[in-house]
């Protein structure tokens, strides 16, 4: 059964048309990922159908009393509100209740207990203890532990994830996310990836993520050239068909230039002669003329660019120290850069990857050590916070005022306009305003201005977010061919894979470790780690002969105590309904389609049962 059926939608934004006449639909437990090339109009047919703007024609037609949840890219709080006050609306009562127990919670041993009974109390008659578990770990994985912290005081990433963490904890049967993982460190992208990957929900996101596309969706909807092409499976497979597509049309394309070749002769021969009877044929060119012109071939970097010579001292980092508010960021680091060599940093949000590379070039003095650059680096450095582009001028104007050439790696000269033609910027979006370019657009085209000013030292400071997926693999294939030096900070895991020879891993604590390989060999050996430890630990019980003295019998904290006896509460309500669920899997007379629905459920339960019961475990062993 589908959630939403949409038919024949179009929509144009002054007078230029992002798609016409496309339909799409998304069933019961369906994942589905809309990919297209910046300013296509992803965000514009997710607004439609979250209902927050309207087709010019066409209609969305939805499922009877469906909830819907829609993640915007900026979402707007209420001033001066508190993380609490706009996570859980007052006007939801399991939600409110659970906001308030966090809260209590957060107070420790300091807690008003005859307070914390009343909450508690009050969502045992709501029978929101799954809601309860469900907010203590999105609000954990997110990093939204201040819940009394005003919006005002909060960056944008913030807002981003507590928008994201309402999302999750109220009770939508329909996802609708825009850009999902935008703000979210890498720990956070695996986790909402495992999480929405087992969550029985229908979900329609765009992202431009490779991997979480592969890990979360199920079927890909691509807008392209205005058209909508649905591939029923992962993003691996998208990739496989639109391959085969994109042949099909080719072949399709180069039979309709030999045909548009002699239709033109035709055209140009008879130019009195359009009378009634050569109307058909008139119709017939004007059809096969634009099938051959208006299909073209996505831009690809075929090539390298001329870098300013890169002398033998580049960079060397001698001792950096930095503290922020009482954190240590990065204590001792020093390191000597080499040439070509490509690096990623990696850390959880606050770790320290910013402040890095703003000491790096020298707009943040460190506390202790020294910057030494070599006479010869010009760097390129892309920062979020850095971009201003002039909205009053064109694009192509903003790109003269830097060059009016580019020299390509093999000494060749090429004019800007053909530079921006690599880039996606062809034709008539070479003549558009700033202002009118969408926020991909605009990223975009600051990364061009970094890129012409010819850099041997390239610094980006997460350029992947908002660009295209189209974008993102040119820019891929033109930093695989950059021979100056590279060092940037991305959650993109694909990128990063692609790209770079070593990690600078930046663990919160001021220590940096240098790690050769890229993130997915860094995170398998980091798996591999547990084991090597207990290896290690199990040579070293064989060595160690001497008794060791009996442990000491702890006390569990007055949280610990209570979330033990919460648990126990919550154990036997889930074997309870583990045991309905069983029942109802038993009777022979239920539906096909809902059976698959109660064996999601009881699969679920017996999760969150041995979760739990291993929780158990550990708090009894503490209290010995």
């Amino acid at each position: 059964m589908n959630v939403f059926t949409a038919e024949k939608l179009s929509k144009a934004y002054n007078e230029t048309p992002l798609f016409k006449d496309i339909d799409i639909s998304l069933s019961e437990g369906q994942k589905m990922a809309m990919i297209a090339a910046n300013g296509s109009g992803k965000t514009t047919l997710l607004r439609i159908i979250a209902g927050r703007d309207k087709a010019d024609t066409g209609k969305v037609s939805y499922r009877s009393d469906l909830r819907i949840g829609y993640l915007e890219q900026d979402p707007y709080f209420v001033p001066g509100a508190s993380i609490m006050d706009c996570i859980f609306e007052p006007g939801h009562p399991v939600l409110h209740a659970i906001g308030e127990y966090e809260r209590l919670l957060e107070q420790g041993e300091n807690v008003d207990p005859y307070q914390l009974q009343e909450v508690i109390d009050k969502l045992d008659s709501l029978n929101g203890w799954d809601y309860e578990a469900r907010a203590s770990e999105v609000l954990g994985r997110l990093g939204l532990h201040d819940l009394d912290k005003p919006v005002n005081e909060m960056s944008g990433g913030q807002k981003k994830r507590m928008a994201l963490a309402r999302l999750l904890i109220e009770d939508h049967e329909l996802l609708l996310l825009d850009e999902p993982t935008n703000h979210l460190d890498l720990d956070m992208i695996e986790w909402l990836e495992n999480y929405l990957r087992r969550l029985n929900k229908s979900i329609l996101l765009i992202s431009h993520d490779r991997y979480f596309l592969d890990g979360v969706c199920n079927t890909i909807a691509e807008i392209d050239n205005g058209q909508m092409y649905i591939y029923n499976g992962g993003y691996a497979y998208y990739l496989e068909r639109k391959e085969e597509r994109e042949m099909n049309e080719r072949a399709s394309v180069d039979k309709a230039r030999n045909l548009y070749r002699r239709e033109l002769e035709w055209m140009r021969r008879q130019p009195k002669a359009r009378t009634t009877k050569s109307k058909s044929r008139q119709d017939s060119f004007y059809e096969t003329e634009d099938k051959a012109r208006g299909r073209k071939a996505e831009g690809k970097m075929e090539m390298t660019m001329q870098m300013n010579r890169l002398g033998s001292k580049i960079l060397e980092l001698e001792n950096i120290c930095k503290t922020y508010d009482g954190r240590t960021l990065l204590k001792d680091f020093s390191y000597t850069f080499k040439r070509g060599e490509k690096i990623g940093l990696i850390g959880r949000n606050g770790a320290g990857k910013s402040t890095l590379l703003n000491i790096i070039m020298e707009l943040v003095k460190p506390d202790q050590g020294k910057v030494k650059t070599g006479e010869t680096v010009v760097f390129g450095y892309y920062s979020q916070q850095g971009m201003t582009l002039p909205e009053d001028k064109r694009v192509i104007d903003v790109v003269r005022e830097i060059a009016e050439y580019v020299e390509t790696g093999d000494g060749n000269w090429i004019g800007v306009s053909q530079f921006l033609n690599h880039f996606n910027f062809a034709g008539s979006k070479q003549h558009t305003f700033v202002s009118k370019l969408s926020g991909g657009e605009k990223k975009r085209l600051y990364l061009l201005t970094i890129l012409l000013k010819n850099p041997n030292f390239l610094i980006l400071d997460e350029p992947t977010n908002d660009l295209d997926i189209v974008t993102l693999n040119i820019l891929e294939e033109f930093l695989e061919g950059y021979q100056g030096c590279l060092l940037m900070v991305t959650h993109d895991r694909y990128f990063m894979d692609r790209l770079v020879d070593h990690v600078f891993v930046l663990e919160g604590t001021g220590k940096v470790k240098d790690i050769h390989g890229n993130y997915t060999e860094y995170r398998e050996k980091l798996e591999d780690l547990p084991n090597k430890k207990k290896a290690v630990a199990k040579v070293e019980v064989i060595e160690e002969k001497k008794p060791e003295p009996p442990k000491k019998k702890n006390k569990l904290s007055f949280k610990e105590q209570h979330e033990l006896k919460e648990i126990e509460k919550e154990i036997e309500l889930l074997e309870k309904k583990k045991k309905v669920l069983m029942d109802m899997m038993n009777d022979g007379s239920i539906p096909h389609e809902k059976m698959q629905k109660i064996a999601s459920d009881y699969k679920v339960a017996e999760i969150a049962i041995d979760e739990k019961s291993i929780r158990w475990l550990e708090l009894q062993e503490m209290g010995g």
